[in-house]
């Protein structure tokens, strides 16, 4: 079968699959077998099977469990709770604070959880009754808290840098950095949007009706006290060499449950559901991984893998612009498609690219996972769209695309920065990290 039929017929097939409801890892790994059988026989088999029992070795890929862990265990306690009520007395009494807030928590839960629907959904369901009891304007308050939200992969820890550091071997330490760096940016523009809109018009987010007593805020920052060590713990781990990103996940992990220990939230029923959500979670990031690692064996076996390379690096178009063509796909499958599957299934393509162009790869891999975020606000599909609808379950999802669409602008240009201004990731990312 020729490079070119083979292109056609399994992403087509691997589309229609999704289209008809199948799951994205059985739509990949079932795509793999089909064809593996067609082209090679019981030998498609044996390169599926060895492919897969490779990633099983992986110790990158054991960071994983470990940080969901974190990301549940979390969001089932009670600490996210307190940490937003610190956010909120905070707030002060300038329209938007509370939206202000509500932004600094879901990057400090970004930050623990490492995950946009922990994030997302977490911030929404302890802020948008606060605010709607303060005459919040509701799309107001679900685009900022959508946008917000997709800092779950972008700011360390994030699952998806540690896979976007096993597909192209760059230190996650330094992906991390790089992703701490992007996601601090895009939260600044996105607290200075709600400043200066608040600002302009203060009938959608007015300030409180008084300030909090300065004792009974300095006596919220205790809950903010745990959260920073469980931060901490895993980031400067990394950051100083100290501990691999598996070793920093377990050290995250087990501050984590001494947190809830100390808090005296450690019961049974919630080491049950921790573990059941912590399970579900991961298997099904996992079969992803399995799903995208069969489909790119049996594609790159029969040589699509080297076409694909050969007809972007054929183009001949300015290298910025070659860049720029990536992205744009990674944008357009980010509507669509889980950012798991997309990292496995287009950075081995892009990659090599990258660096045979000469490029940062730090630079282009931050570049590429904001471009995942943003696809987590993109219509039609964007995930946080659906959580979203979820926490407002009366909102139209039009209405939901209209309030998310100042942010996927704002992000857009950030994306924009980081691309016509490299330095503002490579001037940190370049400081040796394990």
């Amino acid at each position: 079968m020729s490079p070119e039929l083979l292109t056609i017929g399994m992403f087509g097939l691997l589309l229609i699959s999704i289209i008809a409801g199948v799951s994205l890892s059985f739509a990949m790994g079932g795509t793999a077998v089909i064809f593996g059988l067609a082209m090679f026989g019981q030998n498609g088999m044996y390169s599926i099977v060895t492919t897969m029992f490779g990633n099983m070795w992986s110790i990158l890929l054991s960071a994983v469990p470990l940080f969901v862990f974190i990301g549940v265990a979390l969001a089932k306690s009670r600490i996210a709770n307190d940490l937003y009520h610190a956010f909120f007395l905070w707030s002060g009494r300038t329209p938007g604070g509370l939206l202000l807030g509500t932004s600094g928590f879901a990057a400090t839960l970004s930050a623990m959880t490492g995950s946009c629907a922990a994030s997302t959904v977490t911030t929404g369901l302890v802020g948008i009754p606060a605010m709607d009891k303060r005459g919040y304007d509701r799309s107001f308050v679900l685009g900022t808290i959508g946008a917000s939200g997709t800092l779950g992969i972008m700011i360390p820890p994030s699952i998806t840098l540690i896979l976007i550091g096993m597909q192209t071997g760059q230190s996650v330490g330094r992906l991390f950095m790089g992703g701490l760096v992007a996601g601090l940016l895009l939260l600044v523009v996105f607290m200075l949007y709600v400043a200066i809109r608040a600002r302009l018009s203060p009938d959608l987010a007015p300030g409180a009706e008084f300030r909090a007593p300065l004792r009974e805020r300095l006596s919220a920052l205790r809950s903010v006290i745990l959260p920073l060590i469980i931060i901490l713990s895993v980031l400067i781990s990394i950051f100083a060499g100290i501990a691999t990103p598996t070793e920093a996940a377990a050290v995250g992990a087990a501050f984590v449950v001494m947190s809830v220990a100390i808090r005296g939230e450690l019961t049974l029923k919630y080491i049950c559901e921790v573990s059941h959500a912590t399970a579900s979670m991961t298997g099904m990031v996992i079969w992803i991984v399995f799903g995208a690692s069969a489909f790119i064996a049996i594609y790159g076996g029969g040589g699509g893998t080297t076409f694909m390379t050969a007809a972007l690096g054929g183009m001949d178009v300015h290298p910025l612009i070659m860049i720029l063509i990536m992205q744009l796909i990674t944008l357009i499958l980010g509507m669509f498609l889980d950012p798991v599957g997309i990292i496995l299934l287009v950075l081995p393509i892009f990659f090599p690219i990258v660096i045979e162009l000469g490029f940062d790869p730090i630079w282009f891999c931050i570049l590429f996972q904001l471009n995942l975020c943003i696809g987590y606000i993109s219509p039609p599909f964007g995930y946080n769209l659906f959580y979203l609808k979820s926490l407002s379950p009366k909102t139209p999802i039009t209405a939901i695309y209209r309030a998310v669409a100042p942010f996927l602008i704002l992000m857009l240009i950030t994306g924009a920065l980081i691309f016509l201004v490299p330095e503002t990731i490579t001037t940190f990312t370049d400081i040796p990290i394990r």
